[in-house]
């Protein structure tokens, strides 16, 4: 198939968001609820419209919560019978591919993806030996000291330190600029809370190399996209945002716990694909909205998409260059790390906002000394590092 036919050819027609942050007294549910029906209003359609649908992730009930939110609870719950239902009950990223799948396939016409979670209110750890709640070793990596994914990411950024010569310096940078631009978000988590390099290495390590601040948190909220042809994206009220581009890949070869320092490079392989669909190259892109679960996957990711050599990303990854001001704006929203945790729709929605104009102090293009990219390149991570989901995305 000539993957260049795509190109442009869908969008993203509406972005759902909800309170976020802690906020208690509110279920999974509802979060799920409101960030869908959020998107479809922003899209400038009905609920009746919605004729496709995925849930991005299924996770374990949480306390609060009276049942497993899949698929069939939620479209019910909404009152929507879509002709194609997915739920992502794994780590890998395919959703958006599987959503123009659909469509290509004459299945459907507008396809609602949502996640939701009263993670931080339902205290979700992402350590696996606290969540057993036991003394019992969870599995067989914990007699390695592998207790989570923060220890698996962990052992990948220590091994690049070896490599590389990356280190807590780097991650420095990535984390302090990610707190910036939380502080220009009101809705972020992070949004009153500054972040400083002395801060940063003040903070203890929960897994050597890595402290606190280098991991994302958990969020009560939910964010919804929806995604159509860029023909019908032409009517909802706001300016559509194409995808130039498209790649994903994963690699399976190492199980789901790849050898800790050699994670398969899945972004590397994932954003090639989407650089030949879009017909462009690093140089191209203005900006990026990287799934960034630790600082550390900022870097791999970046630097798997050729944004620089990967033993020179203390030369790129600098608080001046990706912060507010700089020359190539990395997760303006705060990321994951700042701004909320929804998965890959958290880069992703910023990504739409900033393109088509709608992110008030932090605009590309308003503040003082930025501008608006053409091209900006949105990444999805799962598993362990081995697996990703590229999106170069285009204003309309």
């Amino acid at each position: 198939m000539d993957r260049t036919a795509l190109r442009n050819k869908y969008a993203i027609a509406g972005v759902g968001y909800t309170p976020q942050g802690k906020v208690p007294g509110r279920s999974a549910a509802s979060f799920y609820l409101e960030a869908s029906m959020n998107a479809i209003k922003d899209a400038g359609l009905r609920k009746e419209d919605i004729d496709g649908f995925i849930l991005y992730r299924d996770f374990p009930i949480l306390k609060g919560d009276a049942f497993h939110h899949t698929a069939n609870v939620i479209t019910k719950s909404l009152g929507i019978r879509p002709n194609f239902l997915s739920q992502e009950s794994y780590c890998y990223r395919t959703f958006l591919h599987k959503a123009i799948g659909a469509i290509e396939a004459g299945a459907c016409n507008y396809v609602l993806v949502v996640f939701a979670e009263s993670g931080r209110t339902g205290h979700r750890t992402w350590t696996d030996e606290i969540d057993t709640f036991s003394d019992k070793p969870y599995d067989e990596y914990a007699a390695y000291g592998n207790i989570s994914a923060f220890t698996n990411y962990a052992f990948f950024a220590s091994r690049a330190m070896h490599e590389f010569g990356t280190g807590p310096d780097v991650w420095s940078e990535i984390a302090v600029a990610h707190r910036r631009w939380a502080n220009l978000n009101p809705i972020a988590n992070y949004y009153s809370k500054p972040l400083t390099k002395e801060d940063y290495m003040a903070a203890p390590c929960l897994a050597w190399p890595f402290r606190g601040v280098d991991a994302t948190t958990s969020t009560d909220a939910g964010r919804a996209v929806i995604i159509t042809t860029a023909e019908r994206a032409q009517e909802p009220k706001h300016p559509p945002v194409t995808t130039r581009g498209l790649g994903v890949f994963t690699d399976t070869s190492h199980g789901r716990h790849p050898t800790p320092g050699h994670p398969p490079r899945s972004a590397l392989i994932a954003g090639k694909l989407a650089y030949e669909m879009a017909g462009l190259s690093p140089k191209d892109i203005g900006a990026a909205q990287i799934y960034d679960c630790y600082t550390y996957t900022v870097e791999a990711t970046l630097a798997d998409y050729g944004f620089y050599d990967r033993k020179k990303s203390r030369d790129f990854l600098t608080v001046e260059n990706i912060g507010p001001g700089g020359d190539f704006p990395v997760n303006t929203g705060g990321g994951l790390l700042a701004e909320g945790y929804y998965m890959g729709l958290t880069p992703l929605a910023e990504g739409v906002m900033q393109m088509s104009g709608r992110c008030g102090d932090r605009q590309l293009g308003v503040m003082p000394g930025t501008k608006l990219p053409e091209f900006m390149i949105i990444s999805d991570n799962g598993g362990y590092y081995n697996s990703n989901e590229t999106m170069i995305l285009e204003r309309g």
